[in-house]
């Protein structure tokens, strides 16, 4: 069993920034991929960032590219999405998730990870 538990969100101004925390328990988190994904109300999950477990590839939605950046410390098992430049359109729930297989490609898609945290609320005002 892996547990996520995220942290950092928040109320923040358009153009302001946040960093998010997601901290795993257990002792191979440094052989799991991560990702962040977020929903808005009345949206689907969708992904946002993931990165590789060992650091090495990142992949980003376009719709934060430039303006998120994800990395891990795996001597403390947590990964963190570092938002600037914040938009009204980025308020969501961010959960972060882990890949345990980690096979391929970084994961992009809800169905390729095995567990979840409770997520954060991200809230930004115009």
């Amino acid at each position: 069993q892996v547990q996520l538990v995220e942290s950092g969100g928040g109320l923040v101004q358009a153009g302001g920034s946040l960093r998010l925390s997601c901290t795993a328990s257990g002792r191979t988190f440094s052989s799991y991929d991560m990702g962040w994904f977020r929903q808005a109300p009345g949206k689907e999950r969708e992904f946002v960032a993931a990165i590789r477990w060992s650091a090495g590839r990142t992949r980003y939605a376009d719709s934060v590219k430039g303006r998120f950046t994800i990395s891990r410390d795996n001597a403390k098992n947590t990964v963190y999405l570092q938002m600037n430049s914040l938009k009204p359109e980025d308020t969501a729930v961010y959960s972060c998730a882990a890949d345990t297989s980690a096979m391929g490609s970084v994961a992009v898609t809800v169905r390729e990870y095995d567990y979840w945290g409770q997520g954060t609320q991200v809230t930004v005002s115009s």
